[in-house]
């Protein structure tokens, strides 16, 4: 990227070369924040754009990084059972409270903490995706697996 990086791609920059990860964020002319609007702006499927979407515990209130294909909708009873514990929507606040990112932006690292990850299994169908880089303008590419490592996330069936 030539241009000025926000403080949020920054963070995502410096979590990704932490991990040593070697790819590129790219800051697009157009809109990222959806899928749909993702896959257009970069020319790939909808289903190769890994979504981060944060839930929380409905107890604790603690959260949870879904990483979901673009294709598919999180099911929330599936990962309520699977954690063993109900989950719910996280508004905008709490979001950007708990990752430091705003909705449309969420990148798979660089979170002001280290949280529970689950990952669409059918992300794993694809050579390459696609994933937020901290705003919705930027984004970068990965394998499948490059997103595992990369997050300690558990690969799950998320809708």
């Amino acid at each position: 990227m030539t241009q000025k990086l926000s403080e949020s791609t920054k963070r995502v920059q410096a979590a990704l070369k932490k991990l040593e990860f070697t790819g590129e964020i790219r800051e697009m002319p157009e809109s990222t924040r959806t899928a749909a609007e993702a896959a257009r702006a970069i020319g790939c499927e909808v289903g190769q754009i890994a979504k981060s979407l944060i839930f929380k515990i409905k107890n604790t209130h603690l959260p949870v990084l879904i990483i979901c294909s673009g294709k598919n909708r999180v099911d929330e009873v599936k990962i309520s059972q699977l954690i063993g514990e109900t989950i719910e929507k996280a508004d905008a606040a709490f979001v950007l409270e708990q990752t430091g990112f705003v909705i449309g932006g969420i990148s798979p690292v660089g979170h002001k903490q280290s949280l529970r990850t689950f990952i669409d299994e059918d992300l794993l169908s694809y050579s390459e995706i696609w994933a937020a880089a901290g705003t919705p303008r930027t984004v970068f590419k990965l394998t499948p697996m490059d997103l595992v490592k990369l997050t300690k996330g558990q690969v799950a069936e998320c809708k």
